[in-house]
């Protein structure tokens, strides 16, 4: 979720960040994408734990997470309808407030403070309340097609794709499911076989192919963390600025020999 918060109670939107330090400088986005339930919000969570954001004050961080999930459309009745009876496609490009998620992300371009909706998964509608979201010096945007839009993928200074094993998903799917959402075994691979898995083979692997970093094991891959941080880090001292990025990961892609792509750099 967004900056890992929620909005007040009272419906007044909760800060989450300060304004940037150096109010000209242009915010550096990261988008990670991946199928459902690759680890991409354990992976966001944790470079923010990593880099020693989790724990500071809100005035204080330089790094805060997005989450494409807070985006989802207000649905209509009858989609409403489908949606409880799951019968909704919520993994379809179609299912996200698309316009809403560029006019954003250019307004954290601009060094604007924004307000981030807020989702219930349980009556699957939008809550009153929101999220605010101040200028950060570093800003992860994840979710399954985040990099679908080519408006949206062009905002990225950086894209990163998490390749994760298709059982291995399905098994973080199914514990999920039944842990948060209450369903049953057979309607999560009912909704799986629907839904999850065409849209991953149809809008997603399809991304692939525009990230500039893949990872495969997620939060399991510590040498990749770790190699992500340091560029972050690097980012939040100063010394690397996003004119710079292609050719930091072009060093590095230049090391790696026998890889699947020729324009991703593979992070084993």
């Amino acid at each position: 979720m967004a900056g890992n918060s929620d909005g007040d109670v009272d419906g007044k939107p909760t800060p989450l960040n300060h304004k940037l330090t150096n109010c000209h400088s242009e915010p550096f986005l990261i988008g990670v994408s991946g199928g459902t339930a690759s680890g991409k919000s354990s992976f966001c969570l944790k470079l923010v734990q990593l880099l020693r954001q989790s724990k500071m004050e809100c005035h204080q961080k330089q790094l805060v997470i997005l989450s494409q999930d807070n985006f989802y459309r207000v649905l209509t009745s009858e989609q409403k309808i489908e949606a409880l009876k799951g019968q909704f496609n919520f993994h379809h490009p179609d299912a996200f407030d698309n316009e809403l998620i560029l006019n954003t992300l250019k307004e954290i371009t601009k060094g604007q403070t924004v307000q981030i909706p807020v989702y219930d998964f349980v009556s699957h509608s939008r809550k009153e309340e929101t999220v605010t979201v101040y200028p950060a010096e570093v800003v992860l945007f994840e979710g399954s097609l985040a990099f679908y839009s080519q408006e949206v993928r062009d905002l990225f200074h950086l894209k990163i794709f998490l390749d994760s094993d298709a059982d291995t998903r399905l098994s973080r799917i199914v514990l999920r499911d039944i842990s948060e959402k209450g369903q049953d075994l057979e309607e999560i691979l009912s909704q799986y076989v629907m839904f999850t898995k065409r849209a991953f083979e149809e809008f997603c692997l399809s991304t692939k192919k525009y990230a500039d970093v893949i990872i495969p094991r997620a939060v399991d891959n510590p040498v990749a963390i770790n190699l992500i941080m340091q560029h972050i880090q690097n980012i939040l001292n100063g010394g690397l600025s996003k004119q710079k990025t292609n050719g930091y990961l072009n060093s590095y892609m230049a090391e790696c020999k026998d890889q699947p792509s020729e324009s991703s750099l593979w992070l084993h």
